[in-house]
């Protein structure tokens, strides 16, 4: 079998990754890739905005499923686009992605389904917003309604805060906006729950938890991901049944209403608040760095789960996973999430990898045999043990040998879940 993946981070590493470990697989090729893909699939460098060289990329070398690693071709369509050519394509449609294109779109599921969420306001333009925040209880949050690579969302402490916070987002700061949401503030702990869908029926695909604030203790601006570990702490049987029941079915009934089945990853982003599970936000793929938390813990193979997705015929299997502790740790470039420079240096030909030890490279490229770096988070590395603690000792070793002068990391990662 032949697969597409499309993407160039340390997620679609992660999945070219767990799909090179199945005898079923004979070829992969990413679209760009990374470094990292270099090394165990074909990059092909095809503009993930160009949907039609994409097509003819994927029907000249018979390529039979095709995997969307990021949000943005989601949300763009291109799933409806490649199954119009018959193409076998893993990941939601443009309706369903909205979920995650539109925070507007899922909070109006949430009001029509009754799903437990922060209770909300959708505002057009900057006067007016203002004007609701200066009756507001503070702390607050202030979102961007689109796609804002995890950092569109202030969490406001005050008046001035959040009037800024409106201004950037109505200024562009996260493309064209024509719409603000503000929340209430959840005082809880946050969770990221996974389901895997084809359409009729889904499974559970594990649970996991991120730190996006750039500095130690999170504290800091938001980042795309500085980390995460597997599974969560709040997990258990009883909390999962209440996100089944209260977020995940009704959701999927919601679309169904819209004709619109879902197929694919989809991460809902909880709060829970004192045993109660509160939605906050959806993504309608694999979170990253998640993705890379959980994957190197799935014992099935991968490329059988997504055959069967793509067949609707996900019930017939069970999905097995290895029991213990999964922690990442993303080595960033110097001045990140804020300016930073490419083009530095990384060498991994020194490192010895031992079992249960994964690097994915996120912001990645080869140059004459050189691998350099190439984006804000640069590599994921990944450790699993039988203790949070042992794993993350494991991934700080690793990090403390590559010893790249021109990065940094937290060292910190997993820190609720580990009694030092």
């Amino acid at each position: 079998m032949k697969v597409g993946v499309i993407g160039n981070g340390g997620r679609e590493h992660a999945l070219c990754f767990s799909l090179k470990n199945s005898e079923k697989i004979k070829q992969i090729y990413c679209f760009p890739g990374n470094a990292g893909t270099n090394k165990i699939a074909t990059n092909v460098d095809i503009n993930l905005e160009n949907f039609e060289k994409l097509k003819d990329f994927i029907i000249e070398n018979k390529i039979d499923i095709v995997v969307v690693g990021p949000e943005r071709p989601l949300v763009d369509g291109i799933v409806d686009y490649l199954e119009k050519f018959n193409i076998k394509v893993f990941g939601p449609n443009k309706i369903a992605s909205q979920l995650e294109g539109s925070k507007i779109f899922t909070k109006k599921i949430c009001d029509k389904y009754k799903i437990p969420t922060a209770k909300f306001g959708i505002f057009s333009d900057t006067n007016k917003t203002l004007l609701f925040l200066k009756s507001c209880n503070f702390p607050i949050v202030v979102k961007a309604d689109g796609l804002a690579a995890g950092k569109g969302v202030y969490i406001c402490e005050n008046f001035i805060d959040a009037s800024k916070a409106v201004e950037e987002i109505f200024n562009g700061k996260f493309g064209k906006a024509e719409n603000v949401l503000i929340e209430e503030f959840l005082n809880g702990e946050e969770m990221s729950f996974f389901i895997i869908s084809d359409g009729q029926s889904y499974k559970i695909f594990g649970t996991a938890q991120d730190h996006k604030r750039v500095s130690e203790g999170d504290k800091g601006k938001n980042t795309g991901g500085m980390g995460a570990y597997s599974p969560s702490r709040l997990e258990s049987r009883e909390l999962n049944q209440k996100i089944i029941e209260k977020i995940i079915e009704p959701t999927l009934a919601g679309l169904k209403d819209l004709n619109c089945e879902y197929k694919g990853f989809l991460y809902a982003g909880l709060m829970i608040v004192k045993g109660e599970p509160f939605l906050i936000e959806y993504n309608v793929r694999m979170g990253d760095p998640e993705c890379q938390t959980l994957l190197p813990k799935l014992k099935t193979d991968f490329s059988i789960i997504l055959k069967k997705c793509i067949e609707q015929k996900l019930s017939e299997i069970n999905i097995e996973w290895y029991n213990d502790k999964s922690i990442c740790i993303v080595l960033c470039s110097n001045g990140y999430p804020d300016a930073y420079k490419n083009n530095f240096e990384l060498d991994l030909k020194k490192l010895d990898i031992k079992k249960n030890q994964f690097i994915f490279h996120a912001g990645t490229k080869t140059n004459n045999d050189k691998i350099l770096s190439n984006g804000g988070r640069v590599l994921n590395v990944v450790s699993r043990s039988n203790s949070f603690k042992s794993a993350r000792d494991s991934s700080l070793k690793l990090l403390n040998k590559i010893n790249w002068e021109h990065g940094f990391y937290r060292k910190d990662i997993g820190y609720k879940v580990i009694k030092e």
